[in-house]
């Protein structure tokens, strides 16, 4: 049998305790930026921030609890595993992203983007439950550039 040094343990167990990233939390005017930075219109700027507030409280590393049919939702504009990407779990998808879910949990907001323009092709803005406490209540980013 090997023997391994404690100090060689003790650096092996803290390194595999280590986060491997922290969140990116945005706040209002830096998700406005970033969106706008990756092409969003300035018109649609409003309704995506009003999402990714009340869905993730601007969290691209979200994952919410279970939903009532066992799917989870993803990233910062909370993205479904039933529907839109595929779970870690390995649990069926229609994974119409044809994305892993894992891929919506990082600093980058491409793939969260690029996965929530086609639901919002496929079903405009009341695919995000959250749309109800939007519509008509948008909020200001005239003063985020």
């Amino acid at each position: 049998m090997w023997k391994l040094p404690i100090a060689f343990l003790l650096i092996a167990a803290a390194i595999g305790m280590a986060p491997i990233a922290d969140a990116r939390i945005y706040d209002r005017c830096s998700l406005a930026r970033e969106l706008q930075n990756l092409g969003v219109p300035r018109y649609e700027l409003s309704s995506w921030i009003c999402i990714a507030e009340r869905e993730s409280t601007y969290n691209s590393y979200a994952v919410g609890p279970a939903n009532w049919d066992g799917s989870h939702d993803y990233g910062i504009f909370q993205i479904n595993d039933k529907y839109w990407c595929a779970p870690p779990s390995g649990a069926f998808s229609h994974n119409l992203c044809k994305i892993n879910c894992n891929d919506l949990l990082s600093d980058s907001i491409a793939a969260d983007l690029q996965c929530a323009r086609l639901i919002l092709r496929e079903q405009g803005w009341k695919a995000w439950s959250v749309w109800q406490y939007c519509n008509n209540a948008l909020p200001y980013i005239d003063d985020c550039f």
